[in-house]
């Protein structure tokens, strides 16, 4: 398709370009409610805003800057027809240490909102903060980062309550031969790899047809972890838009036992980058540890693709046995990777009363609908 390989050609040579921020992305979003804008800066920093991509195409300059804006209208009728809300999933993608040009997008989003009647616009890009455990011996924290942070709450936004991604991560790094990334993890994993081939976990590559299986193995996996998910039909969308993708593309990796999928992942693959998105598992054959043998095998998959990092995608807001995440990041931290610390979500509001009001008002509904969620997809498994 012409405009997801404009769209994408473009953010491809910005910094830290992600698959958040693809004309796929916006593509599902789409199908979800969701508007997906195009913004663009030129060299001399000037701003573009198109809903066609193939506009662009005539677009004959170097750019400095660009974001995919999700708008989603809240109230059609009535006195505030015009409300919305608007989020930049991982963006917007830019030099962030360039003083001038951050100054300059920065002030360009605030004026978009305004004009778009926008309840707030939300950002989260992946501006890192630091490296490491806090407070560890490789805690370093990263001083670009913390002057932007300073920065935006200097011009007015506000820390968000509602953090729709990970803020924090865990990357490793691809570049290092297999023998030296194998070395890199814990010894514990390496011998839960060794384990899980020993005991007969055999691995392939999943295909449209095995969807309807891993959407039921990752129900399974939601009701047994009490975290919630969306409908089936959601996933398949995400799944099979980015399955028939070349770039950005997507793979499930599917772990057996004598021919009975018993894990699986889902990793997305986008400008050199792969990141580990969905995990599910049944309570079957656990004991031959078979996501082990996953992760090995999406880290030789990716790196086998030319990929340098890769992005396992959470980590603990607060790292100790108190956070929800930590039983997931000690086994995350086994396969050798770094914490990276990032910026988190930043909300600037064109109108702090309407803010207020959504702030208040949005997190009781979505715990009734959370709840919801949960029980409904016990009912479909039959729990």
């Amino acid at each position: 398709m012409v405009e997801s390989n404009l769209w994408n050609s473009i953010i491809s040579k910005l910094p830290n370009p992600h698959f958040l921020q693809t004309y796929e992305w916006g593509q599902v979003k789409a199908k979800y409610g969701w508007e997906p804008i195009y913004l663009v800066w030129d060299a001399e920093g000037k701003m573009r805003e198109e809903r066609d991509v193939s506009r662009l195409s005539s677009f004959g300059f170097q750019l400095s800057a660009a974001a995919l804006i999700l708008k989603r209208q809240i109230i059609r009728n009535g006195f505030a027809a015009r409300l919305s809300v608007l989020y930049s999933p991982k963006g917007p993608l830019l030099d962030w240490a360039n003083e001038s040009l951050r100054n300059r997008v920065l002030k360009d989003l605030q004026s978009f909102a305004k004009k778009q009647g926008a309840i707030f616009l939300k950002v989260d890009p992946d501006v890192v903060l630091g490296t490491g455990v806090p407070g560890g011996e490789e805690d370093v924290v990263d001083n670009g980062g913390q002057a932007v942070m300073s920065d935006l709450k200097r011009k007015g936004w506000e820390y968000s309550a509602d953090q729709i991604q990970f803020r924090n991560t865990v990357l490793i790094d691809l570049n290092p031969s297999e023998e030296e990334l194998l070395a890199r993890m814990k010894q514990k994993t390496r011998y839960n790899i060794r384990l899980a081939e020993k005991k007969g976990v055999s691995l392939r590559v999943g295909r449209q047809e095995d969807l309807a299986m891993l959407y039921k193995m990752y129900a399974e996996t939601s009701v047994r972890d009490g975290f919630v998910i969306r409908d089936e039909g959601y996933y398949k969308t995400v799944w099979s838009l980015f399955m028939n993708s070349s770039e950005p593309t997507c793979e499930p990796l599917i772990a057996e036992v004598d021919g009975e999928p018993v894990a699986a992942i889902f990793v997305f693959y986008f400008a050199g980058r792969a990141y580990y998105v969905y995990g599910m598992s049944r309570s079957v054959h656990r004991e031959k540890m078979p996501t082990y043998l996953l992760q090995w095998e999406a880290m030789r998959r990716a790196k086998a693709k030319g990929c340098a990092v890769y992005d396992l995608w959470g980590a603990p807001e607060v790292f100790d046995e108190s956070d929800s995440m930590w039983g997931v990041y000690r086994f995350k931290e086994g396969l050798g990777g770094q914490v990276v610390r990032t910026l988190g979500a930043y909300d600037f509001a064109p109108s702090p009363l309407w803010y207020k009001m959504y702030s208040e008002i949005i997190p009781r509904a979505l715990d009734v609908m959370r709840a919801r969620g949960k029980s409904r997809t016990k009912q479909n498994l039959g729990a």
